[in-house]
């Protein structure tokens, strides 16, 4: 598939206090300029209320190239922090969207953006995405993936896929896309398999961990969804239409030009205000909405840098408040837990506690 289908697919500013809290620093000693990017790394002591938090911090300069980092360069896999790290060769790290990690293919839950290529939709939460011109944007990104496909005999029906790239669950009736992203597998067996190279069905067969063509993808139907492969006949001309809107249907054309993005939430700031509503967003895990966690988030600053941050244990209202604290403008949060990890300055700042699925990578000279 052309890679033009696809396409459809943080000077630091200090708040003021944080309810009765205030901002403050560590030692000089703490502070540890990084590579000569302009990457920055700073341990920061943030009060909220009565209680005092360390936030390690990584502030990259507007622009640095940015890329989701894949755990062995697929979706679905996982890998060592440090060895994804190494392996695209970043200067600056965080994990990124929240996975499955708890039993059952470790697949994303969020979206993610990388080489102008959705490699995965999310459903709820918020995305950060990149721009070409190094601008970051903040908003409940939702992606549709829809299409017409034609018969041989010039008849054109309506498709849709509401998953991509994830295994489904079993007994589901759904319709998944598969692209390169997830491997040369489809990685199961089940439903009915759909393969379209170069805009064109060259397979409609029962799925038997279906391969998946560079130039193309793999459509799996499942259940009752089954019945939609039928429109598939081989040699159908086919038509792939990526979209992105808000929660209210509303088009996102901005996020068209975004070359690299990681979807999670809840939203931390907005505009510079605490925006919390984990619940609106589609979260219901007390884990987000309640409970105190070690947390990892991401913030568009005040002149358009980046600001990666990671902190020991913190509920989600405090995690905003000190985003705020920091200075953020805009503000998410992303994995947490044992997910929690954080690379700047040549060292780890955070170490995660599991292998992870996805990550952000920042640097000169990625290795993308």
């Amino acid at each position: 598939m052309s890679k033009h289908h696809w396409r459809k697919w943080l000077s630091m500013v200090l708040a003021g206090s944080v309810l009765a809290g205030v901002l403050t620093f560590s030692g000089g000693s703490a502070a540890a300029a990084a590579q000569t990017s302009g990457i920055k790394t700073e341990t920061k002591k943030v009060k909220v209320g009565k209680k005092s938090f360390t936030v390690q911090t990584v502030r990259i300069p507007k622009g640095t190239p940015v890329t989701v980092g894949l755990a062995k360069r697929q979706v679905g896999s996982t890998e060592d922090f440090a060895s994804i790290v190494k392996g695209y060769r970043a200067e600056a790290a965080i994990n990124g969207a929240f996975f499955e990690a708890y039993g059952g293919p470790p697949d994303p839950y969020g979206t993610l953006i990388a080489g102008e290529e959705v490699m995965h939709k999310g459903g709820n939460g918020t995305t950060i995405g990149f721009k070409k011109d190094g601008t970051a944007i903040m908003d409940e990104l939702r992606i549709s993936i829809t299409g017409t496909v034609v018969s041989p005999e010039g008849k054109s029906r309506g498709w849709y896929a509401t998953f991509m790239n994830r295994v489904p669950l079993a007994g589901s009736s759904t319709s998944i896309m598969f692209t390169p992203a997830r491997g040369s597998k489809v990685g199961f067996s089940g439903g009915l398999a759909v393969t379209v190279e170069d805009g064109r069905v060259v397979g409609n067969e029962v799925n038997a961990n279906a391969s998946i063509p560079k130039n193309g993808y793999v459509l799996v139907f499942t259940g009752t969804e089954k019945s939609s492969a039928e429109r598939f006949a081989v040699g159908s001309e086919v038509e792939l239409k990526l979209s992105y809107k808000n929660p209210q249907g509303e088009l996102l054309p901005e996020w068209e030009d975004v070359v690299a993005a990681v979807g999670a939430g809840p939203r931390l700031v907005k505009d510079s205000k605490v925006a919390l509503n984990a619940a609106a967003e589609g979260f219901h895990d007390a884990k987000i909405l309640t409970s105190s966690a070690a947390r990892s988030g991401i913030a568009i600053m005040q002149d358009g840098s980046i600001m990666l941050a990671t902190v020991p244990g913190a509920t989600m209202k405090q995690w905003a408040e000190i985003m705020k604290a920091l200075g953020a403008k805009q503000a998410m949060n992303l994995d947490g837990g044992a997910s929690s990890a954080l690379y700047g300055g040549g060292k780890m700042l955070t170490t995660a506690g599991r292998h992870l699925s996805n990550i952000l990578v920042f640097g000169a000279n990625l290795n993308k």
